[in-house]
């Protein structure tokens, strides 16, 4: 009895990346329901397991847990980057063996593995005679940066944010501010030459996979397709597949943010509301949370705020994510009272796209987070970018100047964004001319996305062109 075909998926172990790709191996099963799909979890010894139960896998997608690997004693104080990366690099034997295993079972035809995990794991796919594909999580746009690295790298001798108010030029892309660059390469170290590792092996992958849509992202994938950011070797070809977007996503678990939220907004009138939400790790200071509640009081329109707990830092009395945020001593005295007409703030958690896709909803104040934009496109909603981490900064530049789907937030000098900054961006959004050209294109956005998808659009023309590459490897 022949095989059943398979293919391997390997996601780095953050939740939301794991997520993105369950609905990466949905989006397959689709289009070709006799797949049989493996994802192999990870897991950072700062994070609880990801549940399959929870998830919105499809039934013909299997789930194997690797070991929980032993970090030397020194590893478990790294920053995120630093251990995620240690946990990849003990995982390979795992890695190894839990393909040995499927490929026992099944006829493998590829490995997916999330970009992260490129360095860890390419070399042992290529052993096993195959192809081995990127998912890459984020914009094209930042594909562009990352594939272009190494060039970026031999022109510059010096860190980017030694470079003060620099445009930097990356084929397919507006010029980036030398600060806007994302997170991870900012500084010369071990992180950056993880990131440079990366980028160097990109190109030997047997193709790209990216969550985006020729539309979206017109000139960096043009730019890619065209071999304008590798140099020195060939550029694999890259599958633009979306956008697919989790059923239930927002950042998080529990809270009361679920149905009582979404009955409020049953009660607000059509296109009228401001939902702020900034993604699993968005924490603000107290004194960033004041700020926006002043602003929000002042501008004067409805909102809908995920409020949670400042960072532990900036709590005296140690109180923890896993404690409902006590709102009356966070906001300004009075706040909730005086907005209670016109506002709901929640504690901790809302389901995000559920959110978005209320009629109620007007606009949507965002990390830049990938998966949080392509809600927000998939929905209509035009954006507030306010970016806080990773490579979300250069979101900003990608969604205000290319895309223009968003309006900026901006910030002062130390990193805080003003209560008179809030009040006049969501006035901007919801009032003026320039919010209705963003409103304008986040609608054609949004149809261009659907016909994206359908049948015959560019998205599901990517993914029989991915089914056909797996035969000819």
């Amino acid at each position: 009895m022949a095989k059943k075909e398979a293919i391997v998926l390997y996601p780095a172990p953050w939740v939301s990346h794991q997520t993105s790709m369950v609905e990466l191996g949905n989006l397959l099963l689709t289009l070709r329901p006799s797949l049989s799909i493996h994802i192999l979890i990870a897991t950072l010894p700062s994070q609880p397991p990801f549940s399959a139960a929870t998830s919105s896998a499809a039934a013909a997608i299997t789930f194997h847990s690797l070991p929980t690997v032993n970090l030397p004693p020194s590893a478990t104080h790294q920053e995120q980057g630093a251990l995620l990366f240690n946990v990849l690099r003990l995982n390979v034997p795992n890695f190894r063996h839990a393909l040995l295993n499927i490929s026992e079972n099944y006829t493998l035809d590829a490995v997916i593995v999330d970009f992260f995990c490129i360095s860890s794991s390419l070399k042992v796919v290529a052993d096993f005679e195959l192809p081995g594909y990127c998912f890459y999580t984020c914009a094209a746009g930042s594909l562009a940066s990352l594939l272009y690295l190494p060039t970026l790298h031999n022109k510059f001798t010096q860190s980017f944010e030694d470079y003060l108010d620099l445009l930097i030029d990356i084929p397919g892309v507006p010029p980036i501010p030398s600060s806007d660059m994302p997170s991870a390469i900012l500084k010369r170290n071990e992180i950056y030459e993880i990131f440079l590792d990366i980028s160097t092996r990109l190109p030997h992958s047997a193709g790209i996979i990216i969550n985006t849509f020729e539309f979206m992202e017109p000139k960096a994938i043009q730019a890619i397709a065209n071999g304008l950011c590798v140099l020195n070797s060939p550029t694999p070809p890259i599958y633009c597949i979306g956008p697919f977007v989790a059923n239930a996503a927002g950042g998080g678990g529990g809270g009361d943010g679920g149905t009582e939220c979404l009955k409020w907004l049953d009660s607000q009138p059509s296109k009228s509301v401001v939902f702020l939400c900034f993604g699993s790790a968005g924490l603000f200071s107290v004194e960033q949370l004041r700020e926006i509640a002043v602003g929000l009081e002042r501008s004067g329109h409805r909102f809908l705020w995920v409020v949670r707990n400042p960072p532990l830092e900036n709590q005296s009395s140690g109180i923890n994510e896993k404690i409902d945020p006590d709102l009356n001593s966070l906001l300004p005295r009075g706040f909730l009272e005086r907005t209670k007409e016109r506002g709901y703030v929640v504690k901790s958690w809302s389901p995000q796209a559920a959110v978005l896709n209320h009629d109620s909803i007007g606009g949507f104040v965002t990390h830049c987070g990938w998966n949080s934009v392509l809600e927000s496109v998939c929905a209509g909603v035009p954006m507030l970018a306010w970016p806080l981490y990773a490579e979300q900064r250069y979101n900003r530049v990608l969604m205000v100047e290319e895309m223009k789907i968003a309006l900026p937030m901006l910030e002062s000098e130390t990193g805080l964004v003003c209560s008179n900054e809030v009040e006049k961006r969501v006035k901007q959004l919801m009032e003026s001319n320039e919010g209705d050209l963003v409103r304008e294109q986040i609608v054609a956005m949004k149809n261009a996305a659907k016909v994206a998808v359908s049948d015959g659009g560019s998205s599901r023309i990517a993914v029989a062109e991915l089914f056909e590459s797996w035969k000819q490897k």
